[in-house]
């Protein structure tokens, strides 16, 4: 089972498609909803309750946690709670911007730890491009830092097999050429895996028709997939049939059926405030009725997710479901140093 725990909510960049959303939008007017996230932190919960929770996690059904943001490094307890993790036994995969680890020991103290994964966020092989999609909060931060970022940690690892190291590429519709361009970005610094997602906007965000895809520009992307596909660099890479799924998400707005769904079965999210839902869908946690809405705060991992049903046909499916499945399908794959490269 895998758990994708928001850690915490603040983060250095300033990304206007974040799904936390943006400070500037929230100062005046924070959300209310359930499941809406923000940087501003007002509710993440205390750092006591984060680590009481991950002493629970040996012994439980969890065999997997994935750290994410907001970016989870930023944090100081955040090396403690990931040697907690591993001491569970739990694979620990950790989704950063990679600014931290050029910071003095961080990328060294990731190695030692024995995280098995480090999953950056990297949206251009461009750097002017990047930074305007992915502006730093303080102007002072950018491409060529995450780039020194990853650096480091590959020369942390000094050869080694862990942490496996590699990009995450949101997709926008107005530049498809970046799943290939960042393919041979992410292998001239030598990374290990490369995983491009399509962007997940709600059709009432105002980057919306700017940035999310249509039915015509399948074709568009398709071609891109095939050309990496057929020549991924070296590149470790989502299993092919990730590629229809990828096209499928892209070619509707509207719900639709996932069969087999693992929301709730192998996978679950954590939010920074310890609200748990089944995924990070928008319309999974929508539809989450009051007496199944769970949090971390005093929970037991052994019992929280103890009674968990066989994975079930889901009728709300997203673009989000699409981002979801290398976290638990794709996983093992990625983190797996034989598979052939």
């Amino acid at each position: 089972m895998t758990l994708l725990w928001g850690l915490r909510s603040p983060c250095a960049f300033g990304c206007p498609h974040c799904y936390f959303g943006t400070i500037e939008e929230h100062k005046d007017n924070p959300p209310g909803q359930l499941g809406v996230l923000s940087h501003l932190s007002r509710s993440d919960l205390p750092g006591e309750a984060l680590t009481a929770f991950a002493r629970t996690l040996a012994g439980s059904d969890v065999e997997r946690v994935v750290i994410a943001g907001g970016e989870p490094l930023d944090w100081p307890g955040a090396l403690e709670l990931i040697a907690l993790i591993k001491e569970a036994g739990c694979q620990v995969v950790v989704a950063t911007n990679a600014i931290p680890l050029t910071r003095p020991h961080v990328a060294e103290r990731l190695v030692a730890l024995g995280v098995d994964g480090v999953s950056v966020s990297l949206d251009s092989a461009d750097a002017d491009a990047n930074d305007r999609m992915r502006p730093s909060r303080s102007g002072r931060l950018g491409y060529h830092d995450v780039l020194h970022g990853i650096r480091a940690l590959l020369q942390a690892r000094a050869g080694g097999p862990a942490p496996r190291v590699g990009v995450y590429t949101v997709v926008i519709r107005s530049r498809p050429q970046e799943i290939t361009g960042m393919a041979r970005l992410a292998a001239d610094l030598g990374v290990d895996y490369y995983v491009p997602q399509p962007i997940s906007l709600a059709p009432d965000h105002t980057l919306f028709s700017q940035m999310a895809h249509t039915p015509a520009d399948v074709d568009d992307v398709a071609e891109q997939l095939d050309g990496l596909y057929r020549d991924p660099h070296g590149l470790v890479l989502p299993d092919p049939s990730y590629v229809q799924r990828f096209l499928a998400a892209i070619s509707t707005h509207d719900s639709g059926h996932v069969p087999d769904c693992f929301g709730g079965a192998r996978l679950f999210f954590i939010q920074p405030d310890g609200l748990v839902w089944d995924c990070p869908s928008d319309r999974r946690i929508a539809a989450t009725s009051p007496e199944h809405r769970r949090s971390i705060r005093g929970a037991d991992a052994r019992t929280l997710f103890a009674a968990r049903p066989a994975c079930t046909n889901c009728a709300l499916f997203s673009r989000d479901c699409v981002n979801m499945w290398p976290l638990v399908l794709d996983m093992p794959r990625l983190l797996n140093a034989e598979v052939p490269r």
